[in-house]
């Protein structure tokens, strides 16, 4: 293996982008995001992203390359990452990846996608079926077409089951035999290797750093940023209206938070999703190369 990608993952709030911005001046890299906020012009604030400073110490890809109202999913993601990885390595710099977004991160450690292309007819049967009857309703159809079961699917997460239901529909084969063909596909960047490094802060230390960088976006504006995003048409974008920070803000500007609850509701939030992160990070990276402890 001649590359190698340096993955470098955490926490909000952790301190990924100070470190990732030193490590890769020390391995001559240009840097990859994986944070899924980080796409769309214009979220600059909420976002904590990485300032014009910043990304002219290091050049940085996947960051500001799409409108907000313009919704940038998984499938865009892998193909765009992969083609700035082999830009990066085509100059002879070092690839470092880095950010907390779990789906997206998880694209360079394992398959996320399948093949299973879904017609707009299978949706909107799908749709009737969910209208007709709700998540019953769905499960009662799925089980008819899985009548071995279904293997390691959350019956009670309805975007689940909608999305299983319409790859059986579409495909005509059980979730099982599904599962069995996700499970053949080789692993993403086969070519490479993989150095895995974990930001991690104390608890109360990185409560306080999330607490912190609140009221600092606050202080920065970002209410007027939210102002110009809403009249850029982020709300057509459901994934960015909801990040953390804007869908407080937006609340507030439609008074259905008071003035005085916005950066306490952004702390409460960004720390949920900080233990949210946390959990995932335990389970899915195992065995990091690297763990940097503040």
């Amino acid at each position: 293996m001649s590359q190698l990608l340096h993955i470098i993952t955490g926490t909000t709030a952790a301190g990924k982008t100070d470190y990732a911005l030193a490590y890769a001046e020390a391995h001559d890299a240009e840097i990859v995001s994986c944070d899924a906020s980080l796409f769309y012009r214009g979220m600059d604030i909420g976002t904590a992203k990485p300032t014009s400073a910043e990304r002219s110490r290091v050049p940085h890809h996947l960051i500001d390359i799409c409108d907000v109202s313009q919704p940038f999913d998984i499938v865009a993601y892998v193909e765009a990452a992969r083609r700035a990885v082999d830009s990066i390595c085509a100059r002879g710099k070092s690839v470092v990846i880095t950010g907390g977004s779990g789906f997206y991160l998880k694209s360079f450690l394992a398959p996320v996608l399948d093949t299973i292309e879904v017609p707009a007819a299978v949706r909107q049967q799908v749709d009737r079926i969910d209208q007709a009857g709700g998540l019953e309703a769905l499960c009662e159809t799925l089980i008819r077409h899985n009548p071995g079961g279904l293997p390691k699917l959350d019956i009670k997460n309805p975007r689940r089951v909608r999305r299983a239901l319409e790859r059986c529909l579409a495909s005509g084969r059980t979730l099982e035999e599904l599962q069995a063909e996700f499970a053949a596909q080789p692993d993403p960047y086969a070519d490479f290797g993989k150095r895995l490094i974990l930001i991690e802060r104390e608890k109360e230390q990185l409560m306080n750093r999330i607490a912190l960088r609140a009221e600092a976006m606050l202080a920065a504006g970002l209410i007027d940023e939210v102002r110009r995003l809403r009249e850029a048409g982020i709300e057509q974008n459901p994934s960015a209206a909801a990040a953390i920070g804007y869908r407080e803000t937006l609340a507030f500007l439609d008074q259905r938070l008071e003035g005085d609850q916005l950066v306490p509701t952004i702390i409460r939030n960004t720390r949920r999703l900080a233990k949210k992160q946390r959990t995932w990070l335990r389970t899915q990276i195992r065995q990091p190369d690297e763990i940097v402890s503040f």
